[in-house]
């Protein structure tokens, strides 16, 4: 799988490039799923018409409405209930997997009711491109600054851990005092790992294990 780990959506020239290295050939000729399941769990995202922006491509933030050749939508809350003959092979024929912002762990724990965590490692030639949450949740861990919905039966801050650093989205954006490079700099502390913070002009590539930062911003990588 190659991943497009995105705080904003496709947002620039420079982020629908690395898309399209990633792609290979044009988004015209690339078949979609949009998943907005983590929208449901934050509460100001969804349910309601932020979600149907996000799945009728109305939003701020680009990603269903690039040209794709077709555009499916995919919600992991209602597999449980239903054969999993009807969307695995819907999975698996996807080019690229559009995974909206919302709650990171909220997403984590459909991903994991749902048995799609099963199949992202024989996914191989899909790119995921994740928006927000939809891209913390291939982190090790989120931090405990964005711990918003818990599960059930508990849990921590884990996630995925599809990539081996953390993300803090949304550095320095006008309508969230709480995400200065200050506030960033103390959540990574608390991370103990790798980690990056992002702008919204600010996107990840991870290709076999290489990271690339593709930015019109700014952004931060922190060691740990």
């Amino acid at each position: 799988m190659r991943l497009l780990l995105t705080s904003a959506g496709v947002r620039n020239a420079r982020i629908h490039d690395a898309l399209l290295a990633l792609l290979g050939r044009p988004v015209a000729d690339c078949t979609a799923l949009c998943i907005p399941t983590a929208m449901y769990g934050h509460p100001y995202a969804g349910p309601g018409e932020n979600a149907w922006r996000f799945v009728s491509g109305r939003s701020e933030q680009p990603m269903t409405e690039l040209g794709w050749k077709s555009v499916g939508l995919l919600e992991l809350t209602a597999l449980p209930s239903i054969d999993a003959d009807r969307w695995i092979p819907l999975v698996r024929e996807a080019d690229v997997l559009l995974v909206s912002g919302g709650d990171a762990l909220y997403l984590y724990h459909w991903m994991r009711e749902s048995g799609f965590v099963d199949l992202l490692p024989s996914l191989t030639d899909t790119v995921y491109v994740g928006m927000s949450a939809g891209s913390m949740v291939t982190t090790p861990r989120i931090g405990a600054d964005f711990v918003g919905w818990r599960p059930p039966a508990g849990g921590d801050d884990s996630t995925l851990g599809l990539v081996d650093f953390s993300i803090f989205p949304h550095l320095d954006h006008e309508m969230l005092p709480e995400n200065t490079m200050a506030d960033a700099e103390r959540w990574a502390a608390g991370i103990k790992g790798p980690s990056y913070a992002i702008d919204d002009e600010t996107a990840i590539t991870v290709v076999d294990g290489t990271v690339e930062v593709v930015s019109d911003g700014h952004w931060r990588h922190f060691p740990g």
